[in-house]
């Protein structure tokens, strides 16, 4: 009897891609005896590498390596090498549908995401707007495996055990959490102005926090150049702040010091993913995107999330289309004291 053997793909940006880690963990645990194979970027290694005994990882840089047609058909030649017997499209786009096309035709069974592109287009719409939930990322991701016959039950819990997350592993500059102390992350930038509340105010809830919490310990995190430069300038004023991105080594301890804090406060981005998948209570602030379209993150409260009610909001699902208005409301007109007394309470 042939082996089952899942090939799962999803490219896509790192907060798509941590989207899918409870829903695999659910179908690799409820189905111990089929192999999953994980084909995405090759950021996305640390989600998957300790995920279940039965769960592999295979990286691919499609903007490089398999770069266009030849390319796709390079790795389309790679990928029948695990003789697959069935191929999960979490991914739904131009590149992805080429492979699933190229599965088909040699008769293996796929399935692909629903994204609801209709429901979303309703949602942003600036007029006769659908302001109601669409089905979440990880119950689209579900019923793509219920669709090859693979229904799951969502039971996720943290992708890090105690050992996995021990502190130790962090640079000496992190240090040890003292008792009673509290650790706060902040996230303050994301991939669009859009979701990103202004600088000047998050300065205003980092002042507050370091004001009601002397012994506390404020974590930023942010990637880029121009991100670390700037996080650079917040901690240079206040000595309770350490910039954690630029003193971690990557991806894997990230998820460690994440999971130690008390609370993480970030935008719509990838950190409130990575937070969530280490059991974090993440405080969330939403501009131009919106809940509703199904991009919280895994176990997060909505009583968390830190959004106010305008008739053009959600404007966008993921936060690309400019202000309509030109002066981003939607965030600038949420208080730091809003965010600061939610943040409150998980820190008494």
């Amino acid at each position: 009897m042939k082996t089952e053997h899942i090939l799962v793909i999803r490219f896509s940006a790192m907060g798509d891609v941590a989207m899918t880690v409870p829903v695999i963990h659910a179908l690799a645990t409820q189905y111990p005896h089929i192999r999953i194979t994980m084909l995405s970027r090759p950021f996305a290694k640390p989600f998957f590498e300790h995920l279940a005994p039965n769960v592999g990882f295979m990286e691919a840089d499609i903007k490089t390596e398999y770069h266009g047609i030849k390319g796709l058909n390079a790795l389309y030649r790679r990928l029948t090498a695990k003789h697959f017997t069935a191929v999960a499209d979490l991914h739904n786009v131009i590149r992805s549908n080429y492979l699933r096309m190229r599965f088909n035709v040699d008769q293996t069974k796929v399935a692909h995401i629903d994204k609801h592109r209709l429901q979303r287009r309703q949602l942003t719409a600036s007029r006769n707007k659908v302001l109601q939930p669409l089905p979440t990322a990880f119950d689209n991701y579900a019923k793509v495996f219920e669709e090859l016959g693979y229904p799951i039950r969502p039971e996720f819990k943290s992708l890090l055990t105690p050992e996995q997350a021990d502190l130790r592993q962090l640079p000496e500059t992190i240090g040890e959490k003292k008792l009673f102390q509290q650790w706060i992350g902040v996230a303050p930038f994301a991939a669009h102005a859009e979701k990103t509340y202004p600088l000047d105010k998050m300065q205003q809830v980092i002042d507050r926090l370091t004001l009601n919490h002397p012994s506390a310990r404020i974590f930023l995190f942010g990637g880029g150049d121009r991100e670390k430069a700037l996080i650079d300038s917040i901690v240079s004023a206040n000595n309770h702040c350490i910039n954690a991105s630029a003193q971690l080594n990557g991806l894997s301890q990230e998820l460690i010091l994440m999971s130690h804090l008390d609370v993480m406060l970030t935008m719509d981005s990838s950190n409130m993913h990575l937070a969530s998948l280490v059991a974090t209570p993440v405080v969330s602030v939403w501009g131009a995107t919106h809940p509703y379209a199904g991009f919280m993150g895994w176990g997060q409260s909505p009583d968390d999330v830190i959004q106010i009610d305008m008739p053009c909001r959600p404007c966008s699902i993921y936060g690309k289309r400019p202000c309509q208005r030109g002066d981003n409301a939607c965030l600038a007109n949420i208080s730091p004291e809003t965010i600061v007394a939610r943040m409150e309470t998980h820190l008494k």
